[in-house]
C-alpha cells in the first residue's frame, strides 16, 4: 500500500547531475503504524487506517486507549486509506516507513490549506474594485449588488465576503524527487498544501 501520513517540514532544492535545480517540499516521513484493518465482511468496504506520531495515553479518549491497544501504540494523528484489496503485509501493528515510495511516483497530497481569516471579495474572489473618479462610490471596495427583483433572496453559493482558507485540499500527480529512509524524509515537486508543520497525507496510484 503506498500511502504515508507525514508532516511538512519546508522547502529545499535538489541539483541533478546535469545541474539542474529544482524546489522541493520536504516532509517528514515517521513511521506509521496500522491501527486497523477493514474488509467488506466486516465494515462493507476495503480499507486500512493508519496512525502517526506518538501521543500520551493520559490525553486520548479512553474508547480510542482501547481501539490501539491492538497495535501496541497509541497514535496522535489517524487516517483512513482505501485499498483496492488486503494483502498479508498489511496487519494490525505493522509498520509502514518512507520506503514504501520510490523516486519517480506519482501521488496526491492532501493537507489543510493555511487559514487566512476573514477577507473580502476582492481577496476571496479576486473581484475588482470600483472606480475611485468621476463620480465612483465612496467605497470602492465594497461587493456592490447581491440580489435582484426576483427570487428576492440571496441564491446559494453567492461569492461574498467569508472565512479565506484553512480548507481541505487535494493537489493531485505530484511526484517524488527524494526518499531518505535513514532520516525519514520525503521530498515532493510541486505545491503542497498547508504551513510548516502541518499534517500532510500521501497517497499513490497503486
Amino acid at each position: 500500500m503506498k500511502a504515508l501520513i507525514t508532516r511538512k517540514v519546508g522547502m529545499t532544492s535538489t541539483i541533478a547531475e546535469d545541474g539542474t535545480v529544482q524546489a522541493v517540499t520536504l516532509l517528514s516521513a515517521s513511521p506509521c503504524v496500522i491501527t486497523q484493518v477493514k474488509t467488506d465482511e466486516t465494515d462493507g468496504y476495503t480499507a486500512v487506517q493508519i496512525g502517526f506520531e506518538e501521543a500520551k495515553e493520559a490525553k486520548t479518549a479512553k474508547p480510542q486507549v482501547n481501539h490501539f491497544k491492538t497495535a501496541g501504540v497509541m497514535p496522535k494523528v489517524v487516517r483512513e486509506f482505501r485499498v483496492g484489496e488486503i494483502t498479508e503485509d498489511l496487519k494490525v501493528g505493522s509498520s509502514l516507513t518512507a520506503e514504501v515510495f520510490s523516486v519517480g511516483d506519482v501521488v496526491h497530497v492532501t493537507g489543510t490549506s493555511k487559514g487566512k481569516g476573514w477577507a473580502g471579495t476582492i481577496r476571496r474572489h479576486n473581484f475588482h474594485r470600483q472606480r475611485k473618479t468621476h463620480g465612483g462610490k465612496g467605497n470602492t471596495r465594497k461587493v456592490g449588488s447581491i440580489g435582484s427583483m426576483y427570487p428576492q433572496h440571496i441564491l446559494k453559493g453567492k461569492k461574498m465576503a467569508g472565512h479565506l482558507g484553512h480548507d481541505q485540499v487535494t493537489v493531485r500527480n505530484l511526484r517524488i524527487a527524494l526518499v531518505d529512509v535513514e532520516k525519514g524524509y520525503i521530498g515532493v515537486v510541486g505545491a503542497v498544501p498547508g504551513p510548516r508543520k502541518g499534517i500532510v497525507t500521501l497517497k499513490g496510484d497503486a
